[in-house]
């Protein structure tokens, strides 16, 4: 295990298996920065744009590896439609 693993695992104060780092290792580079960031987005515990920045990716390169290792991007539920609805709302009687 590198000083970085280390650090990142003491600071979260996490067990992570090897075979865990061995999954991910040929994934590439940020691998689990992306694939916990993509678990919180479907989990509905974060927006799409916050789960784009927790994984220090763009919005492009994110929906990208979504596509790839999901095979879709964009995960819709009743309330984050409800939400976005609302939020459009709010936006057009505020111009």
């Amino acid at each position: 295990m590198s000083l970085n693993r280390t650090l990142v695992v003491n600071y979260m104060n996490l067990r992570v298996k090897n075979e865990v780092y061995e999954v991910l290792e040929p994934l590439g580079n940020q691998a689990a920065s992306f694939f916990l960031a993509a678990s919180l987005y479907h989990a509905h515990k974060i927006s799409f744009s916050a789960a784009a920045a927790l994984a220090d990716l763009s919005f492009d390169e994110f929906l990208s590896r979504l596509q790839e290792h999901f095979d879709y991007g964009f995960r819709l539920s009743d309330q984050t439609v409800l939400e976005d609805m609302e939020s459009v709302g709010n936006i057009l009687n505020n111009q």
